[in-house]
């Protein structure tokens, strides 16, 4: 495959020390090529297609302790018990207010984290410090005076994000997601393929919408590749956040129907991601269908980690947070021992940022200001977390349990680069997941 398509200089020396990195935590034997990492930098296009054609027949390195495979059936055969499906245990007119939750509570909590998007732990407790918020009430504070480290024009740069300039919710790619996902599911059904998602991609989704693993995807589709090649061609990013982040849909339509969450969004993610990077998106998609079935965070966490290999890497990094989270009587202990054991990983990675969603949760209580407002706290990648977090607890507790003066100020209204979908009505988006929803549960 090497050839099909050649980067520049710099973006190959580039893609291929992130290669490198990715290899090695995936358990390649690739120790060699890692002691001098300088020396792609003064390799030239031929000697960097070659290196990277040799990568391709890496061997596992003796000892690695992980098994993670990423087609369906093997990922099946390494859960641990689970329950699969649960009933709902009320009627089904109260899922409105539940799907409605779960969406106004994504929009929510994306645009309590994406003013801080990037920012570590540090400049965010500065940060708020500073304007006199910290922990956040909800949507973070405009500031009037200079804060170390933050952008001079902060407040003036992130209008339309803070508290007292929000008439909608902006665009988000987190949002475009999974407003993309529910116009698979209207187009093509809940027999939807990888290929049907792809497809969808080229023709609503801008590429420069995209970004880290669904950017290399979508090149790859261009190119001519079909899944599972899209996801590992010139990829380094493929257990990254990026397939995380269209899970919450999959769990809106899928209500208590916890397997099958978990299988739509398997099907979404190959066309970008492997092993744990598709796992992350699973384990989000069921946990949001069994916060739909059950009364207790941890309770949905645990049912959705019954949809992942026992085996993996993201298997240990949840059970991990959720144990520490029990132990520690403050959000900032476990945040401590995540990052110790995680940090390594790039600050989008989807392991250290699913620990974050996790830690928020189990911290937060079921308490919606509390939970996001500790994910906004935790730093890495604040809008896509933020956003997990507040799908969850929406599904959980429904929208009566939101704020309304979290939920006012988005004038019904978000922003959207999917095409058709910009200027969407959040409840007309709801109503048409809740009729996709009750479809299911009819089936």
């Amino acid at each position: 495959m090497p050839g099909l398509w050649t980067p520049g200089l710099d973006e190959f020396r580039s893609l291929l020390k992130l290669e490198l990195a990715q290899m090695y935590e995936e358990g390649f034997d690739v120790e060699e090529f890692l002691k001098n990492p300088r020396l792609i930098d003064e390799m030239g296009l031929n000697e960097l297609d070659e290196l990277y054609r040799k990568l391709k027949h890496v061997p596992t390195r003796r000892g690695y302790p992980y098994t993670e495979p990423t087609d369906l059936d093997g990922i099946r055969g390494l859960r641990i018990r689970g329950p699969r499906r649960l009933e709902l245990g009320y009627p089904r007119e109260m899922l409105k207010d539940r799907v409605a939750g779960a969406w106004l509570g994504r929009c929510i909590g994306c645009l309590i984290g994406k003013p801080v998007e990037g920012f570590d732990r540090g400049l965010i407790e500065r940060y708020l410090k500073a304007a006199g918020e910290y922990p956040p009430r909800g949507y973070l504070p405009a500031l009037d005076r200079a804060v170390e480290g933050l952008p001079s024009d902060f407040s003036e740069s992130r209008r339309g994000m803070l508290r007292g300039s929000i008439d909608c919710m902006p665009r988000d790619d987190d949002i475009d997601y999974t407003i993309l996902n529910l116009h698979v599911l209207e187009t093509h059904g809940f027999d939807f393929t990888t290929e049907d998602v792809g497809l969808e991609w080229l023709s609503h989704l801008p590429y420069k919408a995209t970004y880290t693993a669904e950017r290399a995807a979508y090149r790859n589709l261009v190119l001519g590749l079909k899944p599972p090649e899209t996801a590992v061609y010139m990829n380094p990013y493929r257990e990254w956040i990026g397939a995380q982040i269209r899970a919450d849909l999959w769990g809106y339509v899928a209500p208590g129907l916890v397997e099958y969450a978990a299988g739509m969004a398997y099907r979404d993610a190959a066309l970008s991601h492997v092993k744990n990077g598709v796992y992350g998106e699973m384990f989000i998609a069921a946990t949001v269908s069994a916060a739909f079935a059950v009364d207790d965070v941890e309770e949905a966490l645990k049912i959705g980690l019954t949809e992942i290999p026992s085996s993996s890497r993201l298997a240990e990094v949840v059970e991990n947070t959720m144990k520490w989270s029990k132990a520690d009587g403050y959000w900032g202990e476990t945040w401590e021992r995540v990052m110790e054991a995680y940090g390594r990983y790039h600050r989008v990675h989807v392991l250290n940022n699913a620990a974050m969603v996790v830690l928020s949760l189990m911290h937060g209580g079921g308490d919606f200001v509390k939970s996001v407002g500790i994910s906004v706290m935790c730093g890495l990648d604040t809008d896509c977390n933020c956003a997990t977090v507040g799908s969850i607890l929406g599904a959980l507790k429904g929208l009566k349990n939101i704020p309304d003066r979290l939920v006012k100020p988005l004038n019904d209204r978000v922003r959207s680069m999917v095409a058709g979908f910009d200027g969407s009505s959040i409840t007309e988006l709801a109503l048409r997941t809740l009729r996709l929803a009750l479809k299911r549960l009819s089936a």
